[in-house]
């Protein structure tokens, strides 16, 4: 789909959502139409939103962090903008309408981010806190200072709570984000009320669910179509050899899922380490089989993948035997971690699954993975939905 801006952008949203069905790159759909007209309040709320701060009093700390400005408590700025909680199934259109509203936006300071990219960003700033701050006091308000130096705006894409540490700070860091004005505008597959469902110390999180409905409204978006499953399910998967052709095709698949011919990078943390993903966008992750499994990740790192992102598109699989068994054996796992989560692949290889690993010492243990990568093609597959 087609992300550049349209002229309607200036007019708001909704007049750029109205643009794009008008051109033929969206299909007319009443929730989308509701949610857009709930964004269009909200961008003519926030025209020209500024929060002003206010320097912090009695020194407010040493280290590079307390240089940041702080706000008065927002029961001293009752003139806050409500955000919004953005919640549906995959593929109704959150983050295109989220992309149509932060493009629109007219707020000086703005940021749209993945919600664990941000989560990832603010445990690094507290840890760098922490290192030039040994024995400091507390790191939340130097942290909630950083971040709205940055950003009067915040907009999360697929908001969700996996982990206890993110947990453990999510609350009062978003209490002090709103107490200095931060406006939020979230999109999730799930409902406030079942973030963080049947997890240790979930009680200790129940407050945060509060303070999300308190602050943000909450618009369920009961689109009845899967767009992201249409797209992928229309796409050709598999291509090879490898070539130029190959290539073309999986740049074409690239920006067909994601609106964008060329994603930002990324990072996951995987048991203490990071993961770095070169290329991602709306849940679609671009890596080439090299750094996938010509190194030593292992079935954790592939569990990340499978779980954060919907789609890996994937260049460059080689033929495989007992010569490059490592690799092979890399590839198994990534493969199940794919299949087991109903993730997406479009790849380029040097050839059919059933012909990647013909002869050799363990040719009999890639069947099973032949087999489930021409699963992966079928359309009864993509239409599956994600398990994260």
């Amino acid at each position: 789909m087609d992300a550049a801006p349209l002229p309607a952008a200036a007019e708001g949203p909704l007049a750029a959502y109205r643009a794009r069905l008008a051109a033929g790159t969206l299909k007319p759909d009443p929730a989308q139409a509701r949610a857009a007209e709930v964004l269009q309040d909200l961008w003519r709320r926030l025209r020209g939103y500024d929060p002003k701060p206010e320097p912090a009093q009695n020194g407010g700390g040493n280290g590079l962090l307390s240089r940041f400005f702080r706000r008065k408590p927002v029961e001293e700025a009752p003139d806050v903008p409500q955000g919004l909680y953005l919640v549906g199934e995959v593929g109704r259109g959150k983050s295109m309408l989220m992309d149509l509203f932060f493009a629109c936006a007219e707020v000086p300071r703005k940021k749209r981010i993945h919600f664990h990219q941000f989560m990832q960003d603010c445990h690094q700033r507290i840890h760098r806190w922490k290192q030039a701050n040994p024995g400091g006091e507390d790191p939340i308000p130097p942290l909630a200072d950083s971040i709205v130096a940055e950003a009067a705006l915040l907009c999360f894409d697929e908001f969700q709570v996996h982990d206890i540490t993110d947990a453990m700070i999510l609350g009062r860091l978003f209490e002090a984000l709103f107490a200095r004005g931060v406006v939020v505008v979230a999109t999730s597959n799930t409902a406030p009320d079942n973030l963080f469902k049947g997890k240790p110390g979930r009680d200790a999180f129940l407050p945060f669910i509060a303070l999300i409905k308190q602050r943000l409204e909450v618009l369920h978006l009961q689109a009845e179509r899967d767009y992201r499953r249409e797209r992928i399910r229309g796409l050709p998967t598999w291509h090879s050899p490898v070539d130029g052709r190959a290539e073309r095709a999986l740049d074409a698949a690239f920006l067909e899922l994601t609106g964008e011919a060329h994603g930002t990078p990324a990072q996951l943390t995987v048991l203490g380490r990071v993961l770095e993903v070169p290329e991602a966008a709306r849940g679609v992750a671009r890596m080439d089989f090299e750094s996938l499994c010509g190194r030593p990740l292992g079935p954790a790192d592939y569990l990340a993948l499978a779980t954060h992102f919907h789609t890996l598109v994937m260049d460059g699989i080689p033929r495989l035997g007992p010569e490059n068994f490592d690799r092979a054996r890399r590839f198994v796992t990534l493969v199940d971690a794919l299949y087991e989560h109903r993730c997406k692949l479009v790849a380029s290889a040097m050839a059919a699954p059933d012909n990647l690993y013909e002869s050799g010492e363990n040719a009999a243990m890639f069947e099973r993975t032949a087999s489930r990568l021409m699963e992966m093609q079928s359309q009864e597959y993509l239409g599956l939905p994600h398990l994260t």
